[in-house]
């Protein structure tokens, strides 16, 4: 579930592409629009996992989605129910769906990305409703605000992580407030503790044992770090600390960075903050710098797959002076997933959208292991020398 609707981007509050609904000419929406579709997508998926060995029932669908929403604690849905009694069922469901993806804030006016993004907390109602089908109904009901401060709290502790708190990540602490529809209470102890700084310990107990929350609060806080600048010592120390807390394995902390990359690289000019050059220029060059040390480490083991697929190095290295033909990239893709399957390291490549970094590492791979390239470029000039003679 969690790498469907991390490529889907409901788990960034952007919609990147529909779960199902992918013939629909959505070209015309607004982004307000896609996502409420993708919310509702996301609710079906979930309930197509969890009841995967029936048959679909459309109407206890409905009817579970519709208890949910009903009872859910969210601040801004709390009292919507009562003011829709002349509306059906469905029509119910359409208002809320339309209230959880819009926020009104005007704090950030044009900054930022504020004009892209909606409600950052969607996907926290698909965590929810998860819950609601699997656990006791009214122990998920009651968590809505609960895991929204513990989202609150990692952003914050990621905006400390270099010790320096940048404009931008006090921006994404302000679009997250604003989406959390917390009581007047809780987001004042949100502020407070973004203003006075918070600990690991501010996390909630059962989190190590919350499978999809713990990982939402490991997105947040990566998308928080990459926002403003390139990826310091500091604050990579402080995601796997992070990790160690939450009892996530190193191995998933670079798949999880993969899938934001892949988000920042696919909404490079959508989402506002990456049309900011300065800031698309920072990111890009931290994840250069980053799977340049990842590949490093890899280095021997790589070099000697790349050898092997004397195809690929054709096709990388023309990639670097002209644009790929459908079919090259398709097959630049399936050898390079070759190669992932032995290399721990590249395991992302296996992922859903997972190969949207390529263009990126095809850039870095001639410059780390030019042995691969040389080799063969000797071996092509001794046929072509021996087919002269």
């Amino acid at each position: 579930m969690h790498l469907t609707l991390s490529s889907s981007g409901l788990v960034f509050g952007f919609p990147i592409e529909l779960i199902f609904a992918k013939s629909l000419d959505d070209s015309d929406w607004t982004n307000q629009e896609k996502l409420k579709l993708l919310l509702f997508e996301a609710h079906l998926f979930v309930f197509l996992q969890i009841h995967k060995d029936k048959v679909f029932n459309r109407e206890d669908f409905l009817t579970t989605l519709f208890e949910f929403y009903a009872h859910h604690n969210a601040s801004t849905i709390k009292k919507m129910f009562g003011f829709f009694v002349k509306e059906s069922r469905e029509e119910k469901l359409e208002s809320v769906l339309t209230k959880r993806v819009d926020i009104k804030v005007k704090l950030l006016e044009n900054k930022w990305w504020i004009n892209s993004l909606n409600n950052t907390f969607c996907y926290l109602d698909v965590v929810l409703f998860d819950d609601f089908v699997h656990k006791e109904k009214g122990e998920a009901l009651k968590s809505y605000s609960t895991y929204a401060q513990n989202a609150l709290t990692a952003i914050t502790l990621s905006a400390y992580s270099d010790g320096v708190i940048e404009d931008k990540e006090k921006d994404i602490f302000n679009v997250f407030l604003a989406s959390a529809s917390l009581s007047e209470e809780d987001r004042e102890v949100a502020k407070r503790r973004f203003q006075e700084g918070a600990s690991l310990d501010n996390f909630s107990y059962f989190i190590k044992q919350h499978w999809l929350l713990k990982r939402f609060l490991l997105d947040v806080s990566i998308l928080t770090i990459l926002s403003s600048n390139e990826m310091v010592d500091d604050e990579m120390e402080f995601l796997i600390e992070l990790c160690a807390h939450l009892e996530i394995p190193v191995l998933e902390l670079e798949e999880n960075l993969g899938m934001i990359e892949n988000f920042l690289l696919k909404t490079q000019n959508e989402v506002e903050f990456m049309k900011d050059s300065p800031s698309y220029e920072k990111v890009y060059s931290s994840l250069s710098k980053r799977w340049a040390k990842v590949l490093s480490r890899n280095k021997e083991k790589l070099s000697e797959e790349i050898k092997e697929s004397k195809e690929l190095i054709i096709l990388v290295k023309k990639s670097r002076k002209e644009e790929l033909t459908p079919e090259e990239k398709e097959a630049v893709k399936t050898q390079f997933k070759d190669i992932a399957k032995s290399i721990p390291a590249l395991t992302i490549f296996m992922l859903p959208g997972g190969t949207i970094l390529l263009p990126l590492i095809l850039k870095i791979i001639p410059d780390l292991v030019p042995t691969a390239f040389k080799e063969n470029q000797i071996e092509k000039s001794e046929r072509q020398r021996n087919e002269n003679l």
